[in-house]
């Protein structure tokens, strides 16, 4: 009787320190995952960092915005109308995501779960006249909404969870071990399992490093979108050019001064011959 008393005391310290295990298992994989918002001075950018084992494998700074279009009935209660919804996602929200060597992804949850926002992001070698190069893109978008949603959907017509979502997009692309950012908007068309629906995702403020990141909480070196380089061409153009006019005007001005002081220091011959005779 004393055994088996003594195993099921055992049994329980076992199924306790199991629990107690698993809770903290739990408690350490929740703490992978964080929200960063509170950090950006941008009221409408959301941060978001993965760590697995202590270490940050994935970082995502960016706005983001999604017009939606839905059906509501006319004022005859005959005829359709579509609106549009304009969701914008939220600071505050939760967020999962993994890290691979090939793969990672990203997924962000607002509104009580209305809405899902799910990046996937895909590591590719290429090989090119200069040998093997690998990049990373965003591969993969997946926008759940559901119209019950009553802050952004106004009387639908049909009440229901849709699914917007676009493969193979290779968007963002970025050489290995670098960070994409880009300061300008970005639009990414997403199929609807809303019939005839087409859900636009604006991106703005994006800085993204789903691969290779090497300090803890610092994004690597920036490889900038072909529209920020545009915009950053234009605006150091004029400058540039000011400064070459400066430069050029203060060379003629430096010639100007150095010729006429050569020619002031030279004998003048007089032009008018009589006057040859007072020379001497």
């Amino acid at each position: 009787m004393d055994l088996r008393v003594r195993t099921l005391l055992g049994g329980d310290r076992l199924r306790i320190l199991l629990m107690f295990f698993h809770v903290m298992v739990q408690t350490v994989a929740e703490q992978e995952v964080e929200n960063l918002s509170g950090l950006s001075t941008n009221p409408e950018k959301d941060i978001f960092v993965v760590r697995e084992n202590g270490t940050t494998c994935l970082m995502a700074e960016f706005a983001a915005k999604f017009i939606v279009p839905y059906d509501v009935w006319a004022s005859n209660y005959v005829d359709l109308i579509t609106e549009q919804a304009e969701i914008s996602l939220t600071r505050g929200a939760e967020v999962k995501g993994h890290c691979g060597h090939n793969e990672s992804e990203l997924e962000v949850f607002w509104v009580d779960h209305a809405y899902t926002l799910r990046m996937l992001f895909v590591k590719e070698s290429h090989n090119t006249s200069k040998g093997p190069e690998a990049t990373w893109n965003l591969n993969k978008v997946h926008f759940v909404y559901d119209s019950s949603e009553k802050t952004h959907f106004k009387a639908p017509v049909k009440v229901n969870k849709y699914i917007a979502s676009s493969h193979h997009l290779s968007a963002l692309v970025t050489p290995a071990g670098m960070s994409y950012e880009c300061q300008a908007q970005q639009t990414i068309s997403l199929a609807s399992s809303d019939p005839q629906k087409t859900v636009t995702m604006i991106l703005s403020a994006v800085h993204i490093q789903p691969f290779d990141i090497i300090s803890d909480f610092v994004f690597s070196e920036e490889h900038k979108c072909p529209v920020d380089e545009q915009e950053q061409l234009e605006e150091t153009l004029p400058l540039i050019l000011g400064l070459i006019l400066g430069l050029v005007i203060v060379i003629t001005l430096v010639i100007y001064h150095i010729h006429h002081k050569m020619t002031a220091n030279q004998v003048q011959i007089p032009r008018d011959r009589s006057q040859y005779k007072h020379m001497g």
